[in-house]
């Protein structure tokens, strides 16, 4: 599955709770009617104050070919979801999906997720990046405590991406979240569950940490027409 993840940000002057009105209640409708579209999901933060950006929407296609129809490629990516502003240079992300690890049946309406989009070491190149990624730190972060679905999303484009993948860790409340990860006080979390604090040292590895965005956020899922067991 081919997705499509814009980072939402608000327009200057706007307040978090006026942006989230316009996106959720006049914007997101419209996806429905964007041709391809199979699956749609809304992030909200749950700090909006602390989050680096106000909001994630994610569109979900059959093809990259039925991506790239229905939105664009390039510079047509900054456009955010139905025209709403994104973050800067690095507003959108075009990926394929691997589900790596799933309790949940497919259904993450209204789980809580973190979502970390990555930048490889200095000095590293995105074949090796990918590979420590797959080979070595995967298998540890599917295992990391209070974990209920898994997602890596790799770049289908990683020249021109703005990030070299991105990570999805989905939980089932927010204090499991937190009980995994650590505190959400400072950018870089310090994790006290086993697993979680060795996926956090092995990390320095293979990503530039302080340049890797992420949000965590409850998911809503506004339209489904895959094959769920499929998903």
């Amino acid at each position: 599955m081919h997705k499509h993840i814009a980072l939402l940000n608000r327009r200057e002057g706007e307040r978090h709770d006026e942006f989230r009105e316009r996106w959720l209640e006049e914007r997101a409708p419209l996806v429905r009617d964007i041709e391809g579209v199979v699956r749609h999901h809304t992030v909200v933060p749950t700090d909006p104050d602390a989050a680096e950006f106000d909001g994630i929407a994610e569109l979900y296609f059959e093809s990259l070919a039925d991506l790239q129809a229905a939105v664009g490629t390039g510079e047509d990516e900054q456009r955010g979801e139905g025209g709403l502003p994104a973050v800067g240079e690095r507003s959108a992300f075009v990926g394929e999906e691997v589900l790596q690890r799933d309790e949940t049946g497919g259904d993450t309406d209204g789980l809580y997720k973190h979502s970390a989009f990555l930048v490889r070491k200095a000095g590293m190149s995105h074949g090796a990046f990918r590979n420590y990624w797959e080979t070595e730190h995967t298998p540890l972060a599917r295992d990391i405590e209070g974990v209920v679905r898994y997602h890596t999303v790799y770049p289908v484009d990683p020249d021109g991406a703005a990030f070299d993948g991105v990570a999805e860790l989905y939980f089932e409340s927010l204090a499991d979240l937190y009980d995994a990860l650590g505190s959400p006080g400072s950018r870089d979390y310090d994790p006290g569950k086993e697993v979680a604090a060795a996926a956090r040292e092995d990390v320095d590895n293979f990503l530039a940490v302080e340049e890797r965005p992420r949000l965590i956020g409850r998911e809503t899922v506004r339209f489904d027409a895959t094959d769920r067991e499929g998903y």
